[in-house]
């Protein structure tokens, strides 16, 4: 997943979070979490946002020419979640077969010529640079997580270590009391400490050796 954003960051620790809880054992609740990319037509897809453009004649704003994202539609999308739910004993995190990547330029070429028109004749392309904490490539899992087949062929469970959150805890209160301050860099930072894994440029891991426990934050 290696996250390169605070949205990204805030799904792992969350991930992190469930994990411990199911492990804790003293709920009758089975907590499992299931990872997967773009869901089509959900109120976060570019889709809409691709019709409502060449309804009004465009420009269809793409990031990148070579972005790329997963997509599933939303019935299959349901439906997998739902199995992976009922697969779980508790703590697993699945991660769905997503398909190949779709190159989200052609997506959008493709949705113009759908609507009847000309791509870069009657719709105009626009290219609008990727984002700060925005990738070229969607990635679903860390370089230090492996995938493990189960019995459903587009369900998969990541084998990685659980996580012992009630080290991480103090950091869990900075990072709350951050959020509740609005503290930007802060809220980066404390992330960066939970997750080394979290591309942050300019703000280094608390983690050291001489420092075991969180800096303090001025009031």
């Amino acid at each position: 997943m290696n996250p390169a954003n605070i949205m990204g960051a805030s799904k792992r620790v969350s991930e992190m979070i469930v994990q411990h809880k199911s492990m804790a054992g003293n709920s009758a609740t089975r907590f499992v979490t299931v990872r997967f990319g773009n869901v089509i037509g959900s109120a976060g897809s570019v889709i809409p946002l691709f019709k409502k453009q060449i309804k009004n004649g465009g420009p269809v704003t793409v990031t990148h020419p070579e972005v790329v994202r997963y997509f599933m539609l939303i019935p299959e999308a349901c439906q997998l979640i739902l199995q992976a739910g009922a697969m779980g004993k508790g703590g697993e995190i699945f991660i769905l077969e997503m398909g190949a990547p779709v190159k989200i330029a052609e997506m959008a070429r493709d949705l113009i010529r759908f609507s009847g028109f000309e791509p870069d004749v009657d719709i105009k392309i626009e290219y609008v640079g990727l984002r700060p904490g925005e990738k070229l490539y969607e990635e679903l899992m860390t370089d230090h997580e492996n995938v493990v087949a189960t019995d459903h062929a587009k369900i998969m469970v990541l084998n990685c270590a659980s996580v012992d959150v009630e080290i991480l805890d103090p950091h869990f209160a900075m990072l709350k009391q951050a959020a509740r301050q609005r503290n930007q860099t802060a809220i980066r930072q404390y992330l960066k400490s939970i997750l080394p894994e979290y591309s942050c440029p300019g703000h280094a891991s608390m983690f050291s050796a001489e420092a075991e426990k969180p800096q303090t934050m001025q009031q």
